[in-house]
């Protein structure tokens, strides 16, 4: 998928709205006009312009929510401040948007807010000098307590969240309904349900590997149930450079279990067309996240489908759901626009207005302030946690990520063996750390 820009001008916000957005004022960092004064004199006098740019990196299928409420957000600034916004919307893919990001970052060509995964990048994007401190902001203050430290490093905010995630695999409930079969809680129990679904000519999994981080997720699956069941130190040790993935080969037992019990054309498929054939029942179960929720009601608005952990092994309680934050909103520390920014990260969380914007893109409560009742989906998620049968997603490298995905189709090929994937993401954590060093 190509980025992709788009304009929300006044026009654009009238058609949407139905009302007469503006376009806004000074560019700059917002210092001359911050104070209520400066405002004042500037809701007294002619409206600026300001051009908001805004990279939303793999979120593509959510345009029409997020172009809807910035237009919703533009008339307002224009109402309350008398500054015109137009907003330069991208939605780059997900495979290109992180290095497309990095590329714009360091060579000067800075977005006013972007989108980046808040365990997975925070850290790098903090060390960087890249991230605003929004802990002064209104926002700030109605993060959920469980939400709020994902989003914080050095006792800062410095984001937004907006998915936060409770996931595992999807499952179709109709069919585990009709067939009696329940979530399995053991690596054993997963076996007996897949040849129930093949002995009632049903596939077991969907199979959607075109796009490398698909398959990676099951690194953060494996490595998270393991982590905080029998393998506490995996990470601390990769991290020292002690560890190897040999540590845990027993990952290979539910990946090998889904590759061999799952639908054809693995490679022709990517997310899109995964959710399309998910929420068409091709198969009973896949190895995905409920942020496809969006897009796969849009293919079957009548689809019952559930969450649940994925067995690794024979103990239970290695079967654990995934608690994270992956899609949040950061504010440049070198934007041009920092007071409209910051307005805008603040209506993100809107009292009112940002109950209707996560539940119009099927996201968990984030705020204190929100009131809207939660999905079956992530109800069912949520009963896990609350029992305890959850862990936060483990610190991988990000290049550890993005080659395990790699890896994995490869393995799925058979142009890598086991072995060959746990010297080549092995040899990757260790060339991460050497980089994290020299930082």
């Amino acid at each position: 998928m190509q980025a992709m820009k788009k304009a929300l001008t006044t026009a654009a916000a009238i058609l949407m709205l139905g009302s007469t957005v503006a376009c806004s004022s000074g560019g700059g960092s917002g210092d001359n006009a911050s104070g209520s004064g400066a405002q004042g004199n500037q809701a007294a006098g002619a409206p600026k312009k300001v051009e908001l740019k805004i990279f939303l990196g793999g979120l593509d299928r959510f345009r029409d929510q997020f172009d809807k409420y910035f237009a919703q957000f533009a008339e307002k600034e224009k109402k309350e401040k008398n500054i015109e916004v137009s907003i330069n919307s991208e939605y780059p893919g997900a495979e290109n948007a992180p290095q497309i990001l990095k590329t714009r970052l360091a060579t000067g060509d800075v977005p006013d807010i972007f989108s980046i995964h808040a365990v997975n990048e925070i850290p790098d994007y903090y060390k960087a000098g890249y991230l605003s401190d929004l802990s002064s902001q209104p926002l700030a203050s109605k993060l959920s307590d469980g939400i709020k430290p994902i989003v914080s490093i050095d006792n800062k905010v410095v984001a937004v969240p907006m998915e936060s995630l409770e996931w595992g695999y999807l499952y179709n409930k109709k069919i585990f309904n009709d067939l009696g079969l329940k979530p399995p809680t053991t690596f054993s129990e997963m076996k007996t349900v897949t040849q129930k679904l093949k002995d009632n000519n049903v596939k077991p999994f969907l199979l959607s590997y075109k796009e490398g981080w698909i398959p990676q997720l099951f690194l953060s699956l494996t490595i998270g149930g393991l982590v905080n069941s029998s393998h506490k130190d995996f990470v601390d040790s990769m991290n020292k450079g002690q560890g190897s993935f040999a540590d845990i080969k027993e990952m290979f037992d539910i990946i090998d279990l889904v590759n061999a019990n799952g639908t054809d054309r693995a490679f022709e498929i990517g997310n899109d067309d995964g959710a399309a054939e998910f929420a068409s029942g091709k198969a009973a179960m896949w190895v995905q996240g409920p942020w496809d929720s969006d897009s796969i009601l849009k293919i079957n608005d009548k689809l019952d489908f559930g969450v649940a952990p994925l067995p690794l092994n024979d103990d239970p309680n290695a079967t654990m759901i995934n608690v994270s934050v992956s899609t949040s909103l950061a504010m440049a520390s070198n934007g041009k626009n920092k007071e409209v920014s910051q307005d805008l990260l603040n209506y993100i969380l809107d009292d009112q207005a940002s109950n209707e914007l996560y539940q119009s893109l099927k996201f968990n409560p984030v705020s204190k302030t929100h009131t809207f009742k939660p999905y079956p989906w992530v109800e069912e998620a949520s009963s896990y946690v609350n029992k305890g049968k959850s862990y936060k997603d483990p610190s991988i490298p990000s290049a550890v990520k993005d080659e395990g995905g790699k890896a994995l189709q490869a393995y799925f090929s058979k142009k890598m063996s086991k072995e060959d994937v746990i010297k080549d993401l092995d040899k990757t954590w260790k060339d991460a750390n050497t980089a994290a060093n020299k930082k």
